[in-house]
């Protein structure tokens, strides 16, 4: 069912009777390439801005109203409420939140043994979640420059929320797809990411081994209210072209892709990172990619402004199964800056440098980081051959 352009928020509200919910169907959210905002975002001065505080895109509208909905429906396995959250001292700006419920309530994760772990129809999956999950699916308009590259991508709540409007981006749920990354669902995110205002809605993936839960494709998107490392981090260039970047002074170096915005540009920084991913798959290495407006690659500073989108990628030590011995697991939002911290105990305590060890214990020794460095460059280089 199409939803047009000028549509009211409730197009994407669940009916009061659950029974109705199922064959009301899945709205869809119809955009286009006017939609995609690729510059002007910034943060105000006042950092902490909730989304009900900024100025909303549709996209905002539709996102927030349906999820606030579900919360109300009582369709997460806990009420989020507000976090409460601290900017570690010292020189990184880690953002730490106490989110108690998360860590003792979220589904546990699946068996996974391995990068390329093949899907399993019998573990939990994106095909056995309840109607109301379901906010809208992500449709481009059918005669746009990239429509005919567009999957259906569902956007559904994440029942153990990170943060407000914690969703997940599931391409055709039906096909079962494993977890690694694909070409469309990595448009549909960083599409998400230009249909917000919100200089704090970000995107990122988990690999298997790299703390995904659910072998079965699937992006998390989310608003943080508050800027974050990556952001601004400065960049040394990798290739003659400039297609890839080291993100520098964090502690976790990662593989830095730049776009000004919606165009060729962002089609060509798409099949640069799955080219990344696959080798890394390939090669049975876990990764987590995180997506975030941003400033241009270089001597960035935190003066300079989010006038494009940033794309980080991180080889890591693949770690299977249930981990609960850190304040925190070490995953996509946390090698970005974000720290989900576990324990009231854990929160008061935490320290930059505590933060700082945790991370840099996921990390691939650095011969190997060299090795896989050398090898992405390589494949860069390959562009256009």
């Amino acid at each position: 069912m199409a939803v047009p352009h000028d549509a009211q928020e409730t197009s994407y509200l669940l009916p009061p009777d659950p029974e109705d919910w199922e064959e009301q169907g899945i709205p869809d959210f119809v955009y286009g390439q006017k939609d995609l905002i690729g510059k002007g975002i910034q943060w105000p001065r006042n950092a902490g801005s909730t989304p009900d505080t900024l100025p909303r895109s549709r996209f905002d509208s539709a996102l927030c109203s349906a999820w606030r909905q579900r919360v109300e429906l009582d369709l997460f396995r806990y009420r989020l409420e507000d976090l409460q959250t601290q900017i570690l001292p010292g020189s990184v700006g880690f953002v730490a939140q106490l989110n108690i419920e998360r860590g003792v309530q979220r589904r546990p994760p699946q068996n996974i043994k391995s990068v390329r772990q093949e899907f399993d129809p019998e573990q939990f999956n994106f095909t056995k979640i309840r109607p109301g999950e379901v906010l809208f699916r992500l449709q481009r308009e059918p005669n746009g420059p990239a429509a005919s590259k567009q999957e259906d991508v569902l956007v559904v709540i994440n029942v153990s929320p990170l943060e407000w409007g914690h969703v997940l981006l599931v391409p055709e749920p039906a096909r079962g797809l494993p977890q690694r990354l694909l070409p469309g669902v990595l448009r549909a995110g960083l599409e998400a990411v230009l249909l917000s205002l919100h200089p704090g809605f970000r995107v990122g993936f988990n690999s298997l081994g790299g703390l995904a839960s659910v072998n079965h494709l699937h992006l998390h998107g989310y608003y943080l209210a508050h800027p974050l490392p990556v952001e601004v981090a400065p960049s040394t260039p990798l290739d003659p072209k400039g297609c890839m970047h080291l993100l520098q002074a964090l502690p976790a170096p990662g593989f830095l892709f730049y776009t000004s915005g919606p165009g060729p540009d962002l089609e060509a920084l798409i099949s640069r990172v799955c080219r990344a991913t696959d080798y890394l798959s390939d090669h049975e290495i876990a990764h987590n990619l995180f997506v975030t407006r941003g400033a241009p690659p270089g001597q960035a500073s935190s003066s300079s402004g989010l006038t494009g989108i940033r794309v980080i990628l991180w080889a890591r030590k693949s770690s299977f199964g249930v981990k609960e011995s850190g304040a925190f697991n070490v995953a996509l939002c946390e090698l970005a800056g974000h720290l989900p911290v576990k324990t009231s105990q854990d929160f008061g305590s935490l320290t930059e440098a505590a933060a700082v060890a945790l991370i840099q214990d996921c990390l691939l020794p650095q011969t190997q980081a060299d090795e896989v460095q050398a090898a992405l460059v390589a494949l860069m280089a390959q562009e256009g051959l």
